[in-house]
């Protein structure tokens, strides 16, 4: 991991927030015949950053915009890329369509956010590329039916040195983000903010506390056990480093909430569920399948799949079974990382909606 910079750390914005304002910026030259800039855009928390343009093309039907990444002091692999949007006029009725251009990844396996034969630009910067069409579309008195083709020049090489070609992403990056801004934090920053998390519980008694993996898990076994937010422990990947300090400061009861394909990892051995720093074995999520005796069809499909989302996918109604026996080798994974610590561990598994799939009470 890179070198945490001296003093406060820097954010910064992600590929999908660069593409939302270029593709503002193309629109809007496209409407107009002029270009802002810098273009401001508004993110999904309400924050209304601007950015300079580094690239202005107009002709006729067709504009191209394009922003700079800048992911602060984040160590991410597309800082400094250029992020281009070419904005068309598209047929009458179609809506907002989406190309991948120069650069882009195409999804070509199933069991991520986008379907296969689709650009790899995530649910979120649609969402806001679209938002900001439709808002433009309405103010200058047109239809919002265009044709967004979102390049990254360096993308295909980029594309190399993150996980998207095992992932069937093929061609180059994925438009990524789902608040907009890259927030850096080093592996012992974030793990250092577990362990006041859970300083703060015991300093209020708290008898439950739950670790989650992302906002989703979160929202939703906070929910489903009605803890209060001192309670929740903002996890991310470092299960290890929670389980550990837990360990040495114990609190009576404890709950890991995931999605499938994390709560895989945990239920492996693995204390650091990143995807760069740990994957999913799915020799060994077949031999789970088999064990557990829920189809030897599965099993063998498993052992071809894509991604664990795919193989919860393939189980169709047996997707809760597969689920708890995930979380049951998870429960005994974290029991064996909490050793004789006087501490009741429960594993909570949530799809990517946040519903639950598996619970196992602490």
């Amino acid at each position: 991991m890179a070198k945490k910079p001296e003093g406060p750390l820097k954010r910064g914005w992600t590929t999908g927030a660069c593409a939302t304002a270029a593709t503002k910026a193309a629109y809007q030259a496209l409407l107009t015949g002029q270009f802002p800039d810098p273009v401001t855009i508004t993110l999904p928390k309400g924050e209304t950053p601007a950015f300079a343009l580094a690239r202005e093309d107009l002709s006729d039907g067709c504009a191209e915009a394009g922003v700079i990444k800048d992911a602060g002091d984040d160590p991410d692999v597309t800082h400094g890329a250029l992020v281009l949007s070419r904005v068309r006029h598209g047929v009458e009725g179609s809506g907002v369509t989406f190309k991948a251009g120069t650069g882009v990844g195409m999804v070509t396996r199933p069991g991520l956010p986008i379907p296969p034969g689709e650009p790899a630009i995530n649910p979120v910067p649609r969402s806001l590329m679209t938002g900001v069409i439709e808002n433009l579309a309405e103010e200058h008195g047109h239809s919002g039916d265009v044709e967004i083709e979102i390049s990254i020049p360096t993308g295909e090489k980029l594309a190399e040195k993150t996980w998207n070609p095992r992932l069937g992403i093929l061609g180059g990056l994925s438009i990524l983000g789902t608040t907009g801004v890259v927030v850096p934090f080093s592996c012992a920053a974030w793990i250092h903010s577990i362990h006041r998390g859970i300083d703060v519980a015991r300093a209020e008694g708290r008898d439950h506390v739950a670790g989650s993996t992302g906002s989703t898990s979160e929202k939703a076994v906070q929910q489903a056990l009605d803890l209060p937010l001192t309670a929740l422990l903002d996890m991310g990947d470092f299960v290890g480093g929670m389980l550990k300090y837990l360990r040495q400061n114990p609190v009576p009861k404890a709950t890991i909430a995931g999605g499938f394909a994390k709560l895989s990892k945990l239920a492996q051995g693995h204390m650091d569920l990143h995807s760069g720093r740990s994957q999913v074995d799915f020799d060994w999520l077949s031999g789970v399948i088999s064990e557990d005796g829920l189809g030897a069809n599965l099993a063998e499909q498993a052992l071809g799949a894509n991604t664990a989302m795919e193989v919860l996918q393939m189980a169709g109604d047996r997707a809760p079974d597969l689920a708890l026996s995930v979380a049951r080798r998870a429960q005994t994974e974290a029991r064996r990382i909490l050793k004789d610590a006087p501490i009741s561990v429960g594993i909570f598994v949530v799809d990517r909606k946040g519903n639950c799939l598996a619970h196992l009470p602490a």
